[in-house]
């Protein structure tokens, strides 16, 4: 029995012709027999070794049920010279191989031949590899868009090669941010949202009816939606294979050093302020958004203790021979880094507490008020302006060195210590102004900070004059705690509110 064995990935067929047809037709006129049997990776890299056909060729070789092997070209059995050497001989054990284009002796020239054209093989896919990613990177650099992300919320257009907002789903990614950020008294955390989106029947990007909560941690943290869009970001070097592979052997994407990335502009859903709200309350989400348990806790994931730095989760315990619901700082479970001083207070008494001192703070809002137009005056453009111009001159002392250099590779009439004179100012000079840019960048963030803030006790007093505190549910009260309140430090015989 001959087998013949063809492959093709999708850009080969598109740039060199190389089709399935073509090489079966070629392969089968070298047989000139009608004992064939077709092995065919259709859409498979040469540059992994793990491919369905080939592997059912190899088997069967080694059972004997084939032997002669008709291919194409030695780079259709692999495009790495190490693989395609290996694949050569164990075939040529127990069968005879034989190529419609490239036949070789089996001679020492022949060999170091057939090697050298191996190498060439493997060299080129490189090369298309880097000219690839080269072309990427420099339409990146252009502020184009290489490929469809398919980011929910933009539709994107192939002639511009930018990102549009597509309203309908849009409106879809402010709702989730809205639901997260702001008290509503009805959809708790991530798994709350992904369940009131499948309830409420919207569609996902691919068309579907059920969201789950990595979809909607996805959108939350993509900045995409703040007009920052990132090409570089991913390295996804390799992972074309793990279809073939065990889960244990799969290759993870990694993300690459944030000077790698190359940020591209598109059209912003979402303001700065909310996004940056929507990453504090991430960090804090696993600790908030529990499990729901059988007794309410208003203060559910915020109080720490302030001996031992534990969290305080609530229990019903038993206190005196009366259960109570109780916060306390003691970890069972294997592997707590600190099984807690013992600390526990009756929920009762810390949550009245709480929510009497927030209570205060909400029935002022004038005060409130006051103080985020006070913070608002404050903010300028300033800060901005100046980033930008240390930015700017941050970019000529790079466009500095890089003349340098170029007048002295030119062969002009500089000497060398001259040269190396003027790089180390240069180089003192941008170090001085990364100095100065890391020092503005976080007075700019801290106003930020303080202007978020402000928003943030705005739209809860919004949320507590609208509804009247008389009418506020449980469910009210914690989502206005959880708004403004950060983490609740519990010390022996006082309590600090920590706030965003």
């Amino acid at each position: 029995m001959i087998g013949i064995y063809v492959r093709v990935s999708t850009d080969e067929q598109a740039k060199r012709g190389y089709s399935i047809r073509d090489q079966i037709e070629k392969c089968r006129a070298k047989a000139d027999s009608d004992e064939i049997m077709e092995y065919v990776d259709d859409g498979c890299s040469g540059e992994f070794l793990d491919r369905p056909a080939l592997n059912r060729l190899r088997e069967d070789v080694k059972k004997g049920l084939i032997h002669k092997v008709i291919c194409y070209d030695p780079d259709r059995l692999s495009r790495k010279l190490m693989n395609q050497l290996m694949i050569t001989e164990e075939i040529e054990k127990r069968a005879e191989l034989i190529f419609v284009n490239g036949e070789y002796a089996k001679t020492p020239e022949g060999m170091l031949f057939y090697q050298m054209r191996g190498a060439i093989a493997e060299f080129e896919k490189a090369k298309i590899t880097e000219r690839m990613s080269n072309g990427r990177r420099q339409k990146a650099k252009q502020g184009k868009i290489v490929k469809d992300p398919k980011i929910y919320g933009y539709r994107y257009n192939k002639e511009t090669c930018r990102l549009e907002i597509y309203e309908p789903e849009a409106k879809v990614v402010r709702l989730i941010f809205d639901l997260f950020t702001r008290p509503n008294g009805r959809v708790k955390g991530i798994n709350g949202i992904a369940h009131y989106l499948t309830d409420q029947k919207i569609p996902t990007k691919k068309g579907k009816h059920v969201w789950h909560r990595q979809v909607v941690r996805q959108i939350l943290r993509n900045e995409a939606y703040i007009g920052r869009f990132y090409h570089n970001r991913w390295n996804t070097e390799g992972i074309l294979q793990n279809k073939h592979l065990p889960d244990e052997e799969k290759i993870a994407v990694k993300e690459r050093p944030r000077e790698e990335w190359i940020e591209i502009p598109c059209p912003a859903i979402i303001d700065g302020m909310t996004f940056s709200h929507a990453q504090k309350l991430l960090q804090e989400s696993r600790r908030r958004w529990t499990k729901q348990s059988k007794h309410n806790y208003l203060l559910s994931g915020l109080p720490r203790c302030g001996k031992c730095g534990n969290t305080m989760t609530g229990v019903y315990v038993k206190n005196w021979a009366k259960y109570e619901r109780m916060y306390i700082d003691r970890k069972n479970t294997a592997g707590a880094k600190h099984p807690g001083c013992g600390r526990r207070v009756k929920a009762e008494g810390l949550e009245k507490e709480v929510w009497e001192r927030i209570r205060n703070w909400l029935n002022h809002p004038a005060e409130i008020a006051a103080a985020g137009e006070s913070e608002m005056i404050k903010q300028s453009s300033f800060e901005e302006e100046e980033i930008e111009r240390i930015r700017s001159e941050i970019e000529k002392t790079k466009e500095g060195r890089k003349r340098l250099l170029k007048l002295f590779a030119d062969g002009l009439d500089i000497s060398e210590t001259e040269i190396r004179e003027s790089l180390e100012e240069l180089k003192e000079r941008e170090e001085e102004l990364e100095k100065r840019l890391r020092e503005w960048e976080a007075v700019k963030k801290q106003e930020e900070n303080q202007l978020l803030s402000q928003r943030i006790y705005q739209d809860a007093v919004h949320f507590y004059l609208n509804k009247g505190e008389n009418e506020l549910t449980f469910e009210d009260k914690r989502s206005l705690i959880w708004m403004v309140v950060r983490e609740i430090i519990v010390f022996e015989d006082h309590i600090e509110i920590k706030t965003f």
